[in-house]
């Protein structure tokens, strides 16, 4: 692989992993989730079938493009229909899986020690991804769990502004703390 495809297969993997982070997932209807399930098999069976004309590893490219293509697409369709974190995750790993499966296969034109250092930068670039998808998933994580700390924080400088308060004033006061802090 020379500089020039290393450095565009790295833009490409960039691009594919950073923008599920910057789109927010929108929730689907459930038909509407079965219908795009259904596209995305329609549109990898044409994409497979588009591949037979085809011979040799050039083939076997396609194949993979198109497997990579249903994988990715049916893992942006689950997040978009979940919005978990958990399944824009699986966004970032699909793509990443997907990237290496093409580039590993697009190595076998080659021979020797070109094709084993082809092999090892897209592995490398896979790791690198998935190393991204994994940081992305702690850091949500780390989020969710700063959040917390901070709302139990702001809850406990509500309840001790109540301490100086005496009886009924006092009452309405740490029940409005409870509520603004969804605490029982």
């Amino acid at each position: 692989m020379t500089h020039s495809s290393r450095f565009q297969v790295s833009l490409v993997v960039a691009a594919l992993i950073s923008l599920p982070l910057a789109v927010q997932a929108q929730t689907m209807t459930k038909p509407d989730y079965t219908t795009a399930k259904t596209r995305i098999s329609a549109d990898y069976k044409g994409d497979k079938a588009a591949c037979a004309s085809m011979a040799g590893n050039n083939k076997d490219i396609c194949v993979e493009q198109a497997k990579g293509k249903e994988k990715v697409a049916r893992a942006e369709l689950e997040y978009s229909y979940t919005a978990k974190d958990t399944d824009r995750n699986k966004v970032l790993v699909a793509k990443a899986e997907s990237t290496y499966a093409v580039a590993k296969e697009r190595c076998d034109d080659k021979a020797g020690n070109a094709k084993d250092v082809c092999r090892s930068e897209a592995k490398a670039i896979e790791t690198k991804a998935l190393a991204q998808a994994k940081l992305g998933k702690e850091i949500v994580s780390a989020e969710k769990d700063a959040a917390t700390d901070m709302k139990d924080a702001d809850y406990k400088v509500a309840i001790e502004k109540c301490d100086a308060l005496a009886g009924d004033a006092k009452s309405s006061c740490v029940a409005a703390a409870k509520a603004k802090f969804g605490k029982s």
